[in-house]
């Protein structure tokens, strides 16, 4: 089934904004534009609805409604129970408060224990490393599972640090490499090393939310603003591993799973606003396909179709970019095992470029994206950093034509 990007656009007001006309919008990586949903969503729930939630009157009940409504509905989306959803101001804040847990459960188990070290990579944004690799403070053993040369984490070079470990903590996509790692057969042989797993979902997601379930993942993080909707990060944790953490919450939250992540509480208006992510999926569902299935399976096939989208659009700027001596593409060459997530290095600073297409109403960006170890691994000064393309379903045939051209005149 072909996407129709006309339609597709029309569910996104930035894309008929005045602001914003002529502009080619290739920085989604850092945020994608919000759906029509969402932005509805938010606007009623703050007109309407901006009040105490869960209270015995009529727009208490609604505003804790639509808060319920979010999680259930991203949970099908999911593949998960409801209450294995747990929201947070960002993936950044719910990996710290997730690492405080491991850190105290790890403590408690007391030095004899013996299933104490936990995994890392050098291709993760620090959000997914610096939080777990501060916990060697605590006389917790940090393993680190580092890529090959050109970027890839091989499975065979995982299996030897597994032994003896609690926890691996890998990208499901990485954020500059662009490479998406085959997170369902990592998951397999971590469970099969008695190991639990935490996948940083963040720059895969936005390509398509995943069937959580089926990776076999224990913990998947991923952040709504970059999948169509508002500044939120969202955790997704299986009920047996949550409810044996340590609660984080407030004493009297234990016994309720999404609360024991959320020391500070949700932000009422933006966690009701995230079930527009899942009316934008429904909506995407009902238009090219006009047939019933239940909400786990809509988005397995738009999952699909944006995946299928994006690889056509990525394949003409892959072609440009690896006939091209004067820069050197990061990460896989090809659209196998790629996210349309681009990062260039030039051997030079990159900020001056990323200026120069923002003249050409290319918007995008340069610098090391919070992740200094992936660059320094892969023989990049993260001074100069890289420049940055990334983009979704959304964007067109004529915006990636575009972005050629002006690449070809400035580089």
């Amino acid at each position: 089934m072909h996407m129709d990007t006309g339609f597709v656009r029309a569910q996104f007001p930035a894309f008929s904004e005045p602001s914003l006309r002529d502009q080619a919008f290739f920085e989604n990586a850092g945020g994608s534009f919000a759906c029509r949903y969402v932005i509805w969503r938010l606007n009623r729930f703050f007109k309407e609805r901006k009040v105490q939630p869960y209270g015995p009157y009529a727009a208490s009940d609604l505003a804790g409604s639509e808060m319920d409504e979010a999680g259930q509905r991203l949970a099908r989306v999911l593949g998960v129970m409801p209450d294995e959803i747990a929201f947070g101001p960002s993936t950044t804040a719910n990996t710290y408060v997730l690492a405080q847990a491991f850190r105290q459960w790890l403590r408690e188990e007391g030095p004899s224990a013996h299933k104490r070290a936990i995994i890392v990579t050098n291709q993760d944004h620090e959000a997914n490393s610096g939080p777990w690799r501060r916990l060697a403070q605590d006389g917790i053993e940090i393993r680190e599972w580092r890529m090959r040369e050109d970027g890839h984490l091989a499975l065979e070079d995982l299996e030897p640090l597994l032994e003896g470990a609690r926890l691996l903590c890998f990208p499901h996509c990485s954020n500059v490499l662009g490479e998406v790692n085959d997170a369902a057969l990592i998951c397999r042989s971590a469970r099969r090393a008695g190991v639990f797993t935490c996948v940083d979902g963040v720059s895969y997601a936005p390509h398509g939310l995943p069937n959580v379930a089926k990776l076999g993942a224990d913990i998947y993080l991923f952040s709504a603003y970059k999948t169509y909707g508002p500044h939120q990060g969202i955790m997704a944790i299986r009920r047996e591993l949550g409810m044996a953490l340590p609660n984080q919450g407030h004493s009297f939250n234990g016994h309720h799973l999404p609360k024991r992540f959320t020391p500070a509480g949700p932000d009422h208006a933006q966690t009701a606003a995230c079930a527009g992510i899942a009316d934008y999926i429904d909506a995407l569902y009902k238009h090219h396909m006009r047939a019933g299935r239940d909400g786990t399976g809509r988005a397995e096939v738009v999952h699909d179709m944006m995946r299928a989208r994006e690889e056509e659009l990525l394949a003409p700027l892959l072609d440009y970019l690896t006939s091209k001596n004067s820069v050197r593409l990061l990460g896989p060459q090809t659209g196998e095992r790629r996210a349309p997530t681009l990062a260039l290095d030039l051997g030079a600073p990159a900020a001056p470029v990323a200026r120069r297409l923002a003249r050409q109403s290319i918007m995008c960006a340069a610098g090391d994206f919070y992740a200094g170890r992936t660059l320094t691994a892969m023989g990049v000064d993260p001074e100069n950093g890289v420049l940055r393309l990334s983009f979704t379903h959304y964007t067109t045939d004529a915006e990636v034509d575009r972005l050629i051209k002006a690449l070809d005149h400035i580089l």
